[in-house]
């Protein structure tokens, strides 16, 4: 016979391996397995099981985020710099404006890394030029500091605004004039498309 002891440890131990989500798989639990796989295939670059997963009819897996980082599979793909797999996930539908858990898009994460061949495939695929990160740093902004001219003009041939301003209410404009480097002023002079200087945004828009 079973002591009521026993019965009652039982339902507690019943209650919290439900808390935790371990008891048996439902719909949730099958998705985030799926979004893991889908998201370590693109990292593998298994490109047979990715294609499989974005082959299911219906599926929203191309915009999947890492629990952790908040990363997509573009996010993933544009930090190894690896331009074959940005366009093709682009070309299945991938959104290049998705932020990750540090406020970074995909265009971010390519700017910071110097990755001019990667940000003109996301601007391309309809990457916003002017989507700051965390801190409303836009990518013309980090692209001021490292000096870099050719990703200035990538950015500002794609309409980035160089009086859009961050955080601390500065934009990119101002820090070229703080590096006091003509070169920097110029490509913004000569780039950049007429924009009401009056209308000026300090940090991320929403």
């Amino acid at each position: 016979m079973i002591s009521g002891t026993y019965l009652r440890k039982l339902r507690v131990a019943l209650f919290a391996a439900l808390a935790m989500g371990v008891a048996l798989p439902g719909p949730a639990q099958a998705q985030f397995s799926k979004s893991y796989k889908f998201l370590e295939s693109v990292k593998k670059k298994e490109g047979q099981e990715v294609t499989d997963a974005l082959a299911e009819p219906g599926t929203t897996i191309i915009n999947t985020r890492d629990v952790s980082t908040g990363e997509t599979a573009l996010h993933i793909v544009t930090a190894r710099r690896d331009t074959t797999w940005i366009s093709f996930l682009l070309g299945k539908g991938a959104d290049p404006n998705i932020r990750d858990a540090k406020g970074q898009t995909p265009l971010v994460v390519a700017t910071n890394l110097g990755f001019v061949e990667g940000m003109e495939l996301l601007i391309a695929g309809g990457a916003r030029v002017d989507e700051p990160n965390s801190t409303g740093e836009t990518p013309l902004i980090s692209a001021v500091h490292r000096r870099d001219i050719a990703m200035m003009r990538v950015l500002l041939k794609a309409g980035a605004n160089p009086d859009r301003a961050d955080s601390s209410g500065r934009s990119a404009r101002d820090y070229a004039k703080l590096e006091r480097n003509d070169n920097l002023l110029e490509e913004i002079n000569t780039n950049a498309k007429k924009t009401d200087n009056k209308a000026r945004t300090y940090g991320p828009s929403f």
